[in-house]
């Protein structure tokens, strides 16, 4: 697969398990991953590669949502292409329901080498009574762990993914899960030929999805990218998140609105509420709950030594994030041919997004980091703001979240072209922390740009976030 980049680590641990099923001594040598990832974030594609790779039988499905029999035809067919060495009996077989499919799969397997079927989409193939699921289980526990073979189960839905192994599902503990995020600012950096600074553009713009990274020519620089994309009404760029939200939201006009709302900047409640249009309270209470059970949205609160009921709202895929702010409206005015209205608008605001869209990747990068020479691990790492915004640190590691114990640095995050953490900078850091603690703990200052002042503890640059995702030694 030309320009696969990155997913070390995820491919080991397939091929680890795949090793595990063959080395295995007993009665029971199957395996099962449970392989859980947000749309279009390369699922599909890592598992490709990996039975590419690793030369052994396999069958790939993939579930549409089409009803039994449609489903059951559709695995029939792909059966037929696969590299069983049983496949001819599912095709003659022709089953009717899962029990029987799942039999016949079983039958179709080596007993003497390990193999891989994968189940991609599979909360399309689970219902509420859990049925699937029933039949699922039992197979597994008669008939497929019994052969040595690999069973991958994927899907995007992660509520659902995530409920398929709770310990009140059928399924529970059959399998291992594994969570694929996105490609890091480390492989983006390579794949696309980047400095650290313009790979963490580069993370904050197309979210590390696979697909909207592919388009962007290696070396070139951001707004050539985006002028490209926006001359492409059919770019990746445009078109995944509403094919994201599409599949998320069918039918949940009031979530998409509540969406749309924080993607255009709003955080609080009240304003959120005021943005969406006529929503009760209670409306948009279920709106923002689905929105955070999808994993979509969070919901923070400021991390200090004090209680806070002052939570505030964000958008999680960096990606889904830029599309709303800049894209979503700009649509049809991009569709007509005129893409470069969108990015002088998009070169106007962008540093001022940048500045508040790149916070929760350098909090992110920092719990990675540490600890290092200069801070301690820090169990959890945040931010502080009171309700009238007087009071706002980018940056808080404490010993828990939201209510800590002890604080233990505040920083800074200061992400501009050519403008370093200065003097004022530093000063007003001096300030918020007054007004968070009474100790003096460490200041840090994460910069796009360097630092013009003495008195600061910590300084993180960009070369340094990147190593937060390099492997070791890397």
């Amino acid at each position: 697969m030309a320009g696969f980049v990155g997913r070390t680590r995820e491919l080991g641990t397939l091929a680890a398990e795949l090793d595990r099923i063959a080395s295995a001594r007993d009665d029971r040598p199957g395996r099962c991953l449970l392989i859980r990832g947000r749309r279009r974030v390369g699922k599909s594609r890592l598992v490709e590669r990996f039975v590419d790779d690793a030369q052994v039988p396999y069958l790939y499905f993939t579930a549409a949502g089409a009803g039994t029999a449609t489903e059951l035809r559709q695995l029939v067919a792909d059966a037929a292409e696969s590299t069983l060495p049983g496949r001819d009996l599912i095709a003659a077989a022709n089953p009717s329901d899962w029990d029987a499919t799942f039999r016949l799969l079983a039958a179709a397997l080596p007993d003497d080498t390990p193999s891989v079927v994968v189940l991609d989409e599979v909360p399309y193939l689970m219902d509420p009574e859990q049925q699937f699921e029933g039949i699922l289980q039992r197979a597994w526990d008669r008939l497929l762990s019994r052969k040595p073979v690999l069973l991958v189960l994927i899907g995007s839905d992660l509520a659902m993914m995530e409920a398929l192994n709770d310990y009140r599902r059928p399924f529970h503990q059959r399998g291992r899960e594994m969570v694929l995020g996105p490609l890091n600012p480390a492989d983006l950096a390579t794949m696309l030929d980047l400095p650290p600074a313009d790979a963490i553009d580069a993370a904050l713009i197309t979210g590390g999805l696979p697909l909207v990274a592919a388009e962007w020519p290696p070396g070139a620089s951001l707004w050539d990218f985006l002028g490209a994309a926006l001359a492409d009404p059919t770019s990746a760029l445009l078109v995944s998140a509403e094919r994201s939200l599409a599949a998320e939201f069918p039918a949940q006009l009031q979530a998409r609105k509540v969406l749309t709302a924080i993607g255009s900047g709003e955080r609080t409640f009240t304003n959120i509420a005021r943005t969406a249009g006529e929503m009760s309270a209670t409306s948009l209470h279920r709106s923002l709950e689905t929105l955070q059970v999808k994993r979509l949205v969070t919901g923070e609160l400021p991390l200090s030594t004090r209680p806070s009921k002052d939570r505030r709202y964000r958008i999680v895929d960096p990606y889904l994030r830029f599309w709303l702010r800049f894209l979503a409206a700009a649509m049809p005015e991009i569709e007509r041919g005129r893409g470069d209205l969108t990015l002088t608008r998009i070169r106007t605001s962008f540093p001022s997004w940048r500045g508040r869209a790149v916070e929760p990747l350098i909090r992110d990068a920092l719990a990675r980091l540490l600890p290092d020479d200069s801070l301690p691990a820090a169990p959890a790492i945040g931010a502080y703001w009171t309700r009238s915004n007087d009071v706002e640190i980018d940056i808080v590691g404490a010993d828990r979240a939201p209510i800590a114990r002890e604080l233990y640095f505040v920083g800074s995050i200061k992400w501009h072209d050519q403008a370093p953490f200065d003097g004022h900078d530093l000063s007003a850091l001096f300030r918020h922390r007054a007004a968070l603690t009474d100790e003096p703990v460490p200041t840090v200052a994460v910069s796009r740009s360097g630092a013009s002042c003495r008195g600061l503890d910590v300084l993180y640059q960009p070369i340094d976030l990147l190593a937060a995702w390099q492997p070791a030694g890397g």
